[in-house]
Formats: C-alpha cells, sequence, structure tokens
C-alpha cells in the first residue's frame, strides 16, 4: 500500500508538472502575441521554477529502495584522537541536525555519549520523515577534518577521523527473529545531567548481538522498559541493514561501506586549513564554503553519491587533498 501511494503522488507530481510547463508556454506565446514583455517574463520565471522541482522529482525517483522511504537511525562514533575526533564528532552530529531541521524532519535523540572534556565520543538520533533512509544513507562513512585545533596551545594543524552509521527503521511487519541467547543486555545509569529522574536509576540499556559483535544502547526514555524496547528496534534495524548491504554489493553500489576510522578510509574531507575545501572522495564533488557544508548545506554531496550508486558505477578513487 505504501508503494502504491508512492508511485501515485510521483505521478501525479509530473502530471502536475506537464499542466503547468503547457499553461506556462501557453502563457508565454499569447503574451508575444500581444506585446506583453512584463507577462513573458513572468511565464518563464515560472517555467524556470518548474525546472528546479523537475530536478528535485528526478532525484528523489531514484531512492527506490527497499527501505529508502523509512525512518532512519543515524549514529556517530569519534575516531582515535582523544578530544581533537570527540569534537569533530560533535561537529558531524550538528551537521546532519541542521540538515534534517532544513528539510523539515522530526528529530530524537536516543543516546549520547559524552566526550572527555569536549565533544562526543558517539551518539544516536532518529530521523523521521519521507525517504529520511534514502538520502541519509549516502553519509554512511569516515570523514575526516583538517584544521588548527582549538586544543592546541601552539595553534598547529590537525587531522580527526570520525564515522558515520545509517540503517532504516523497519516495519513492524518485517519479522526478524533474534534468539535471546545471541545477545547479552547490559543496564546502566544515564549520563548527562545531574538530578534528572534518568540518572538515579539503571534505566539505561545496552544489548550486545553477540555473532555479529552489532551494539545498540539507549538512555534517553524515562523507564529500563522503554530503552529497552528502543534497543531491540535498533538492533533489528541494524540486521536488516546488513541483509540490504549484501543486495548493494551485488549490483556494485558502495553505500553504506564500513571500514577503519583511520587514514585511506574517508569517504569526504573537510580542510579547514590552511585552505578552506570539502571534498567527496567517491563522486568528486567539492564545496569550497566548508562553513555552509557544516551548516547542513549537504544535498550536492547526496544526490552526486546517490545517482553514482542507483546508475551503477564501480566505486572510482578520487585523489585526496592534504
Amino acid at each position: 500500500m505504501r508503494d502504491r501511494q508512492r508511485l501515485d503522488q510521483s505521478i501525479s507530481a509530473v502530471k502536475a508538472l506537464d499542466a503547468e510547463l503547457a499553461d506556462g508556454l501557453g502563457m508565454i506565446e499569447m503574451a508575444q502575441a500581444e506585446g506583453e514583455a512584463s507577462l513573458v517574463a513572468e511565464a518563464e520565471n515560472g517555467i524556470e521554477a518548474l525546472g528546479k522541482r523537475a530536478e528535485q522529482l528526478r532525484l528523489e525517483s531514484m531512492l527506490s529502495g527497499e527501505a529508502d522511504g523509512n525512518d532512519t537511525y543515524l549514529e556517530v562514533h569519534a575516531g582515535a584522537g582523544g578530544t581533537e575526533s570527540q569534537d569533530w564528532a560533535e561537529m558531524l552530529f550538528r551537521m546532519y541536525t541542521r540538515w534534517a531541521e532544513r528539510h523539515g524532519y522530526k528529530l530524537q535523540l536516543i543516546e549520547e555519549n559524552e566526550g572527555e572534556g569536549a565533544g562526543l565520543k558517539s551518539a544516536t538520533l532518529l530521523v523521521k520523515g519521507p525517504n529520511a533512509y534514502g538520502w541519509l544513507k549516502t553519509e554512511a562513512g569516515v570523514h575526516r577534518l583538517v584544521r588548527i585545533s582549538p586544543f592546541d596551545a601552539n595553534a598547529r594543524r590537525h587531522t580527526s577521523f570520525s564515522s558515520v552509521t545509517v540503517y532504516p527503521v523497519i516495519d513492524q511487519s518485517i519479522e526478524i527473529d533474534i534468539p535471546e541467547k545471541e545477545v547479552r543486555i547490559d543496564v546502566y545509569r544515564s549520563s548527562g545531567a545531574g538530578g534528572q529522574h534518568v540518572n538515579k536509576t539503571e534505566s539505561a540499556v545496552r544489548i550486545t548481538h553477540m555473532p555479529t559483535g552489532i551494539v545498540v544502547a539507549c538512555q534517553t526514555e524515562r523507564s529500563q522498559h522503554q530503552n529497552r524496547a528502543v534497543c531491540w528496534d535498533m538492533l533489528r534495524s541494524k540486521l536488516y541493514e546488513i541483509e540490504l548491504e549484501k543486495k548493494q554489493a551485488e549490483t556494485g553500489a558502495f553505500i553504506g561501506e564500513k571500514s577503519e576510522i583511520g587514514w585511506g578510509h574517508q569517504i569526504r574531507s573537510y580542510v579547514l586549513q590552511p585552505y578552506q575545501l570539502v571534498k567527496d572522495l567517491r563522486t568528486g564533488v567539492e564545496s569550497r564554503d566548508p562553513e555552509d557544508v557544516l551548516d547542513g548545506n549537504l544535498d550536492p554531496f547526496m544526490a552526486a553519491a546517490l545517482a553514482q550508486a542507483v546508475g551503477g558505477k564501480p566505486k572510482e578513487k578520487v585523489e585526496d587533498i592534504e
């Protein structure tokens, strides 16, 4: 039913564009015949706006994967490097929050592990809205930052790494059997500001799936029961994502690759010093405005990565920036 509704909406959108284009061309023809230059300009502006809408529909048509239309979990993990990497993880977390807000998605913080002194060791965000997984899956991988460290008294340049993991929220109708003997469940006190109810009891829950090594945690709900339920949903989603990745591997898609958080594994580099450049190493897409990218303008990178994956092109090596 959901697929049918999505197809109906897509067909209706294309028909509406076609009708508006015909009206715009008719208006231009009539205005030219009557010598109304202002009406011609108005109609041309309207057709230009239609072009932008058509491009957006073209991109959305690529989101035809099995789970692309679903809500999604997004995790950020700091790499080695202590405060530097933890601060970079927090910057990435903010970047995706800003992107989601720009597109009208609803956000829910699932788990947050604060860094020692600054930043985040890890954090998990639930992003709710149409095609949330379809867009954000293109961001899975290692992200590299080069900058003058604000934590270095000698103002030296540092390189930091953090990773992003993305996996879809699955429908309850999808059955994934997880024997309880294959998991270990730990409970602990939630981290965060003191004085809150969640900090006074062992309400936070962590589940480890021993066959795969997958670990999920939730600490934001008020009760251990609620956190446990969220963890089970996250674990089922991660196991489901593994199956999706197997299918993607069969088609040559590179989205969602997992790798070590370090040199030679990054999908994108963000250079703030000695020059300013953000470069995607999969597609070659660049931006000379890192501040804009870090404020959530990720659409050009997502569109290029999605087009490359949907086109079934093999991953190409793009020269990294030093």
